[in-house]
C-alpha cells in the first residue's frame, strides 16, 4: 500500500515488460492479402460516447479519469481477437518472425508452463508468476511442449505491439485507437461497469474469462477455462464484439500516457504524441478484483511495444463503408 492506502502493483503484473531490449533494425516489410480467411468483423455506427471509469474504481496511476466526451466516425472491427489459425496464415504468407522469436523467449503464466524445467530462464521481477521460457512464442504459446494448433481457436498471444502491426500491414487493417476500442467494447450501453452491465456475473452467469480462486496459486477455472479461451465462448456484445473482457489483452494504437484524458480531442482522439508504452484494453485470463480488476470496460494499462506474454492479443479495424452523399 501507498501513505494513501492505495494498492501498488509490481511494474509488468499484467503483462511483463522487456527490460532494456534491444531495438528492431531495419525496416518492415509492407505485406497485403486480398482476403482474410475466417475474418469476420462488425460495423461500429458513428457516434459519441462518454470515456472513461464512471464509478472512480481505477487504479490512479491509470489515468482513467475524467470522463470526458468523444466522438467517432463509424469503423469497423473484428468481431474477435485474432486467432492462432488467422495468425499462421499470415506466418505461412509471409514468412514473418516474430519479435519473442527474435529474442529467444517469452513470458508464460508458471501453472501453464508446458517446458521442461531447464527452459525456464527466469522470472519477472515482482512478479514471479511469470516464467521467461525460452522457445516460447506465438506457435509454442505455452512453451516447446505446446503447439499452435491445439488451440487454433484461441486468440494468439506472445504478440508484441511491433508484431500486430506488421499483420495489420499484411491485411489492410490498423488497430484500433484506444477510444475506438472502448467505443466499441461498450456496445451502445452508456456509463456502464462492464460491457453487458454493471454485474459481472448477471443471474448467475459467467460473462467473461477471468480468474476465479486465490491468485496466482489456485485457479478454480469456474468460468470453464484456466488458460485463453475460443474466440466466441462468451456472447458478445451489443455492437457483436466477442471477449472484450477477460481472455486477453488487446494492443491499441495510442501511446500510454496517465494524463492524456484532460487533453483528449473530442473528436477522433489518436493519443497523446508521446507516452510511456502502447496501451492494452480488456483485461486477460488473470484479471481478478484481488490484483487486477482491469476487466472494467474503461480499464485500460500499457507495454512496451517489444514486450510478449502469454496473455496479450490483438484485434484489428478497418475504416467504415463510405455513406453516399
Amino acid at each position: 500500500m501507498d501513505p494513501q492506502g492505495t494498492p501498488v502493483y509490481p511494474s509488468g503484473c499484467c503483462s511483463p515488460s522487456r527490460v532494456a531490449a534491444p531495438p528492431r533494425t531495419g525496416e518492415r516489410r509492407a505485406f497485403t492479402s486480398p482476403a482474410l480467411a475466417g475474418h469476420e468483423d462488425v460495423l461500429v455506427p458513428a457516434g459519441a460516447f462518454l470515456m472513461g471509469d464512471a464509478f472512480g474504481e481505477g487504479y490512479p496511476t491509470d489515468g482513467e479519469l475524467p470522463v470526458h466526451p468523444v466522438k467517432l466516425d463509424e469503423f469497423r472491427i473484428d468481431a474477435t481477437a485474432v486467432t492462432n489459425g488467422m495468425f499462421a496464415r499470415f506466418v505461412e504468407a509471409t514468412g514473418y518472425r516474430t519479435e519473442a522469436e527474435d529474442f529467444g523467449s517469452s513470458a508464460v503464466f508458471h501453472l501453464l508452463l508446458k517446458a521442461p524445467r531447464a527452459e525456464v530462464l527466469g522470472v519477472a521481477a515482482g512478479a514471479p508468476w511469470w516464467l521467461d521460457v525460452r522457445g516460447a512464442y506465438w506457435a509454442h504459446p505455452a512453451g516447446p511442449d505446446s503447439h499452435w494448433s491445439e488451440v487454433a481457436d484461441h486468440p494468439v498471444v506472445h504478440v508484441s505491439h511491433n508484431d500486430a502491426l506488421a499483420y495489420c500491414e499484411w491485411a489492410g487493417r490498423r488497430l484500433p485507437t484506444e477510444a475506438e476500442w472502448e467505443y466499441a467494447a461498450r456496445g451502445g450501453l452508456s456509463g456502464k461497469r462492464y460491457a453487458w452491465g454493471d454485474e459481472l456475473t448477471p443471474s448467475g452467469e459467467h460473462r467473461c474469462n477471468i480468474w476465479q480462486g486465490t491468485f496466482p496459486t489456485l485457479n478454480t477455472a469456474a468460468d470453464g477455462f484456466p488458460g485463453t479461451a475460443p474466440v466466441k465462448s462468451f456472447p458478445p456484445n451489443g455492437y457483436g464484439l466477442h471477449e472484450v473482457a477477460g481472455n486477453v489483452w488487446e494492443w491499441c494504437s495510442d501511446m500510454f500516457h496517465p494524463g492524456y484524458y484532460g487533453m483528449s480531442p473530442v473528436e477522433n482522439p489518436q493519443g497523446p504524441p508521446a507516452g510511456s508504452g502502447r496501451v492494452m484494453r480488456g483485461g486477460s485470463y488473470l484479471c481478478h478484483d484481488s490484483y487486477c480488476n482491469r476487466y472494467r470496460v474503461a480499464a485500460r494499462t500499457s507495454n512496451t511495444p517489444d514486450s510478449s506474454s502469454g496473455n496479450c492479443g490483438f484485434r484489428t479495424v478497418a475504416p467504415g463503408p463510405v455513406s453516399p452523399e
